[in-house]
């Protein structure tokens, strides 16, 4: 490469953490305890430990948390030594936290809700991570898995723009890649099922994954869950089951 490298690399995290709460109170305590598990405070630390990991540099963050539940996070990142400065600044309506980056961002967003009519409760973090330059966005996934209890994970990966050789060539992509897949540890990836939709000839990559196992009293919140009856376990575990499977496959059941 010569110069400036412009290739813009953005990786999408989305994530979800699904629970029973059957009465309205553990319903109301579910999204209290996961709105303070995950505010703008946590997803900050999120954030930098991200910038950190992809070896980049922060050039400013601010957070928010909303009312009355969520949080979001912007972050504007660059390289440490960039050729070529475009400062910008990154404002979203959505966001609790916004970061202002000299060439790329991060962004996190959390969307916590509850069904009253099945008493199912849904926690949906959104994480996108966009760079440019030679620092890569895939660092950071492994690390982004483990922050979070996953049932199920969607991700997309996509390298955009070209840049040029030494010799003038055009570049679409700076480094090999066949699957997301390939840059998460084969453990984790042991616990789900995954599949890919990949479009390689134009660099767009997509990575479904769904926990394998369901234990039954990981997914049970509030008091109210001792004691249950066989029968009332088993149509709990059949609810979750489907709702997951609704939200992996992206269709209603």
């Amino acid at each position: 490469m010569e110069g400036f490298n412009n290739l813009t690399k953005s990786l999408s995290f989305n994530i979800y953490d699904i629970c029973y709460a059957r009465s309205q109170q553990s319903q109301l305590e579910y999204l209290e305890y996961i709105d303070e598990e995950y505010d703008s405070e946590r997803l900050r630390g999120i954030i930098e430990e991200v910038t950190r990991i992809v070896d980049a540099k922060l050039v400013n963050l601010t957070t928010q948390d909303y009312d009355p539940r969520g949080a979001s996070v912007v972050a504007l990142i660059s390289e440490d030594d960039p050729i070529v400065r475009d400062s910008k600044v990154l404002v979203s309506s959505e966001t609790s936290i916004v970061g202002h980056l000299d060439k790329s961002h991060i962004t996190a967003h959390t969307y916590p809700e509850f069904d009253t009519n099945t008493g199912l409760a849904t926690f949906r973090v959104d994480i996108d991570v966009s760079t440019c330059g030679m620092i890569s966005p895939l660092r950071a996934l492994h690390y982004l898995i483990s922050c979070f209890d996953s049932d199920i994970v969607i991700l997309d990966y996509r390298v955009r723009g070209f840049t040029r050789d030494t010799r003038g060539q055009k570049v679409f992509i700076d480094h090999d890649i066949n699957s997301i897949q390939d840059f998460i540890a084969e453990d984790v990836l042991s616990d789900y099922l995954v599949y890919d939709i990949n479009i390689l000839s134009d660099n767009i990559f997509l990575t479904k994954m769904q926990k394998k196992e369901l234990k039954l009293n990981d997914y049970l919140f509030g008091p109210d869950m001792e004691d249950l009856e066989p029968i009332e376990r088993k149509r709990i575990r059949e609810l979750l089951k489907k709702e997951m499977q609704e939200i992996f496959e992206c269709e209603n059941f």
